[in-house]
């Protein structure tokens, strides 16, 4: 082993365990993101890989994303780091093994049954964050018991009765210890996804003949859909009929939900948690400056991925605006892209202080099942810190003083007024 002792502290070699064997060999076969993307196009049924794969419109919006993040340059400086440098951080005051945390996914258990399981294991083994989605098939205090150290929660708005089953959801989150609650703003219509609808996913969800069969081609998915069981919207089970159905359950979700938070209802979620808040969908300084004013702790900054409009711009390039205009007063998650540790640094260079992964998690479990997750958050971590090491970086604070070259920034002066 090299002698280390001569290294500053903030370079020394970061003390993860080492990668078993059949981790390693992992890494051989599914070095990146979109590694995990081909082989779960492979091995998923048709309806689960497009459910996990598209997006709004022509997909012109995940492309966007992608693009603006890939003409983002950074300048390495060199000479300063001898080590692979530690890829830790720190989200409200909590320290995190990257600036990466898995997003909130809506249903991902059409992609892979068990998925928010295996998740929240992988995110709680590596002390990442976790945000479970509401809509999803594992309830806020089972998913607390699973990941009880990095557990956040992603709500909707649940406005009928003034917010009885949100202020609810509120006071369960509370007692399952919940580190950060996330409200939803990017969502304010319902919106079309034609691949998945052409692979015969329905509005309202319906598991027909076509479907079932469709999934019989994926033994994969279909052991874990025995394993599991049907994806159900478990944390709302507490509001609904016992034994409703798949359909009964989604008019349920249509009737009681839908709409953005407005910023009097933000007001009155600010009141009611105590903890870190967070609302996940800002694009515009000035929504970022009005969410500041009335206590809240985080903004996501995200388009939904481009699965809601295809016509948003790329959050990556609005991203610095709203830095600039919150100013350290908030923390700042980036979401939309992310397929890389190089994306991750990319985002906190220009502001972010963590990148979130969302269609890359759902490509781990259709490549590899339970054990996907993990997987990727391993490729994540080790790519933060051997980006870091690339730029000169000997931490991921350091990434701020990088000097990066952004094409596609929006300027400050083209928010005003509108």
């Amino acid at each position: 082993m090299p002698d280390t002792s001569s290294i500053p502290p903030q370079t020394k070699l970061v003390t993860r365990p080492p990668l078993t064997p059949e981790q390693l060999a992992l890494k051989r076969r599914f070095p990146t993101a979109f590694d995990l993307r081909e082989r779960a196009r492979k091995r998923l049924p048709n309806f689960a890989f497009e459910y996990s794969d598209g997006g709004a419109g022509t997909d012109t919006g995940i492309a966007r994303n992608w693009a603006a993040l890939d003409a983002v340059e950074m300048v390495p400086r060199y000479g300063r780091v001898i080590a692979p440098p530690p890829a830790e951080t720190t989200l409200f005051g909590k320290t995190y093994a990257a600036p990466i945390g898995i997003a909130p996914i809506g249903g991902p258990g059409t992609t892979f049954p068990g998925a928010e399981t295996y998740l929240a294991k992988a995110a709680q083994a590596a002390n990442v964050p976790y945000t479970l989605g509401l809509l999803s098939g594992l309830d806020i205090e089972k998913a607390a018991e699973l990941a009880p150290d990095v557990l956040w929660l992603q709500l909707y708005r649940f406005a009928n009765n003034d917010h009885k089953i949100g202020f609810d959801l509120v006071r369960r989150a509370e007692a399952a210890n919940v580190n950060v609650l996330v409200l939803t703003i990017d969502t304010p219509t319902r919106t079309t996804r034609p691949r998945e609808v052409k692979s015969g996913i329905m509005n309202p969800f319906k598991l027909t003949m076509r479907l079932r069969l469709d999934a019989m081609r994926s033994p994969c998915w279909m052991r874990s859909l025995m394993r599991n069981g049907i994806p159900k919207f478990t944390s709302l089970a507490p509001y609904v009929k016992p034994g409703i159905s798949l359909a009964e359950g989604a008019a349920f979700i249509r009737r009681e939900s839908g709409g953005a938070f407005t910023w009097d209802e933000i007001a009155h979620y600010r009141d009611k948690w105590k903890k870190p808040l967070m609302l996940k969908g800002v694009m515009h300084p000035e929504d970022a400056a009005r969410a500041v004013e009335l206590g809240i702790d985080g903004l996501f900054v995200t388009n939904h991925g481009g699965r809601q409009i295809d016509a948003l711009p790329a959050p990556i390039d609005v991203l610095p605006a709203i830095a600039a205009e919150v100013g350290g007063k908030a923390e700042l998650v980036y979401d939309s892209g992310v397929r890389s540790g190089v994306d991750a640094a990319r985002a906190v260079a220009l502001g972010a202080d963590a990148a979130f992964v969302g269609k890359a998690f759902l490509w781990s479990l259709g490549a590899l099942g339970a054990i996907g997750p993990e997987h990727l958050i391993n490729v994540l971590i080790d790519d933060v810190s051997a980006t870091l090491g690339q730029l000169g970086c000997r931490n991921v604070k350091e990434l701020r003083s990088v000097v990066v070259r952004h094409p596609g920034a929006y300027a400050a002066a083209e928010f005003d007024g509108r």
